[in-house]
């Protein structure tokens, strides 16, 4: 449906806009929809169209990101704007933006579970602009506290796989205590996604995670690894790195195998391992059903993953 609605003319503009979904991608988001409207007893045909929105916004989000932090890679491919140029790739991620609506609004779905699938697609696109914005910020701090991390991911992340699980619910007409477990699970979910990609961003390989390992050091991002290192002990090792551009890898490597042997690493990966087992909790009123055992699979592989 995706590829449908991004076939266009063959210009500049479509295939620069398609160029990130053509490479798959994990596809978590609208997995989500699609299950989350099957646990409320909804058939997961009917959130197709929903499901090819939430992609297409995510998709945008990405290629947007991108400009912004100058990334080269994404998913083991270049980024639109050292495709196209950073133009093209602001109007392609326009398009991404818009297309989620088009896709969404015309799917022919009853009036009401469109209106309100399309405010909570509306106020994730918000939060996550909000919390984009917060990550830029903390760039140019010293002093972001966890506290101030979690409030920033909350927005950039995990409100749009909130949105994906509350529209899935809606979709499949769940009652109203079913479609806030359900987004209680994917914001959860989403938290633990994040903080878990901060920690691959540290501890995997560029051949698995299709970018560069430590990029995040040298683009000063405050994530919650570097906060944690901050905090215990590492800030002489870790000051001379942080948005540092040229960092070199064996210096990188020997801050994380420091990281390692002080316990931050572990420390991240335990925080992300709470917030999967709150996202597991959320769905224990709902019955076992084969949608049941997929989203606590899916909120598991959200920190087993290897990229």
């Amino acid at each position: 449906m995706l590829k449908e609605s991004l076939s266009g003319d063959g210009s500049p503009l479509y295939r620069s806009a398609y160029h990130l979904p053509s490479q798959g991608g994990k596809r978590m988001r609208p997995f989500l929809v699609a299950r989350s409207c099957e646990i409320v007893g909804g058939k997961a045909e009917s959130a197709l169209p929903a499901a090819a929105a939430v992609e297409a916004l995510h998709n945008f989000t990405l290629v947007h990101d991108d400009i912004m932090d100058n990334d080269l890679l994404r998913r083991g491919v270049p980024t639109v704007h050292t495709v196209w140029g950073t133009p093209m790739a602001i109007l392609s991620g326009d398009l991404l933006f818009a297309k989620a609506f088009e896709i969404l609004l015309t799917s022919g779905a009853r009036s009401e579970p469109l209106r309100r699938s399309g405010e909570a697609l509306a106020v994730a696109t918000v939060r996550l602009s909000e919390g984009q914005s917060l990550d830029m910020s903390f760039e140019e701090r010293d002093d972001v506290t966890e506290a101030e991390y979690l409030t920033m991911i909350s927005g950039k992340t995990a409100a749009l796989f909130e949105a994906s699980a509350k529209i899935g619910a809606i979709i499949g007409s769940g009652d109203e205590e079913s479609i806030r477990r359900l987004g209680e699970y994917g914001w959860n979910m989403g938290m633990a996604f994040q903080i878990f990609d901060d920690y691959l961003g540290l501890t995997s390989k560029e051949e698995v995670l299709g970018k560069s390992v430590g990029n995040d050091i040298r683009e000063g991002k405050k994530t919650l690894v570097v906060i944690k290192a901050l905090q215990t002990g590492l800030k002489r090792q870790l000051q001379p790195l942080l948005g540092n551009k040229n960092a070199s890898d064996a210096d990188l490597a020997t801050l994380i195998s420091l990281m390692k042997e002080n316990g931050t690493l572990d420390f991240v990966r335990c925080k992300a391992q709470e917030y999967v087992d709150s996202a597991i909790d959320s769905l224990s009123t709902f019955p076992d059903t084969s949608a049941k055992r997929d989203l606590k699979e899916l909120a598991d592989y959200a920190i087993w993953r290897k990229k």
